[in-house]
């Protein structure tokens, strides 16, 4: 019997069995963090905590990436595998490089920060799913096309190529799509386009997809 049955025959739906994703919520305004744990709290696949768990995922709302921000998101996300999401109202493509090498996995406007679209960017991130906004890649894109930002040599940027593979799958995940639908658009396993996503981020030194797609982006490849 599959877990799907086996979840049906006990009346509980399988997202149920799933472990909750700890989420923990930093706000630079005490509005702008209950309106977040108002949104997050009332759907069964977060749990709410006060201090960060290895892995979780982090939400930070502010309205542009101050310094302090930055600062703060670094130590939040440090090295055990967390993940945070930015809510913010703005964000310059230079910053926007800069974060995906510190782990950020989504970004949120402000203006769109609805109770689905922060849940949607919290499991996106906790999946490892990046989650842009789609002028904030298309800004990135139409960069490219007038020169864009120096070829990628910096920290967080490794100067190794992408196979044909990688950059079909990476086209896709600029595209918003995540796992399943890429593995059914370019029909692969599962299991496949994971192995294809953990072999790149590996090789390239990257922190996760939303830093792999700005790598991409950069070097030109989508």
């Amino acid at each position: 019997m599959c877990l799907a049955e086996t979840a049906h025959s006990m009346g509980r739906h399988p997202e149920q069995l799933a472990p909750r994703i700890p989420v923990v919520v930093h706000a630079r305004d005490p509005i702008s963090r209950e309106g977040a744990l108002s949104a997050l709290e009332r759907d069964s696949r977060i749990e709410i905590r006060e201090r960060k768990t290895p892995g979780g995922v982090i939400l930070m709302v502010d309205h542009v990436l101050t310094q302090g921000t930055l600062a703060q998101m670094r130590r939040a996300v440090g090295g055990d595998g967390s993940k945070a999401v930015l809510v913010l109202d703005t964000l310059q493509d230079d910053e926007f490089h800069e974060i995906v090498s510190y782990g950020v996995s989504a970004v949120v406007w402000r203006h769109e920060a609805t109770r689905n679209r922060l849940i949607q960017a919290v499991l996106a991130a906790a999946r490892g799913d990046g989650d842009l906004p789609a002028d904030l890649l298309g800004r990135l894109i139409r960069q490219l096309g007038t020169g864009g930002p120096p070829t990628a040599t910096g920290p967080g940027f490794p100067s190794y190529g992408l196979t044909p593979r990688e950059v079909e799958v990476m086209r896709l995940v600029a595209e918003g799509f995540g796992t399943a639908k890429i593995a059914a658009e370019l029909c692969y396993s599962e299991r496949t386009i994971k192995d294809v996503m953990y072999k790149l981020t590996t090789r390239l030194n990257l922190r996760n997809r939303a830093h792999a797609v700005a790598y991409a982006l950069r070097e030109g490849y989508i």
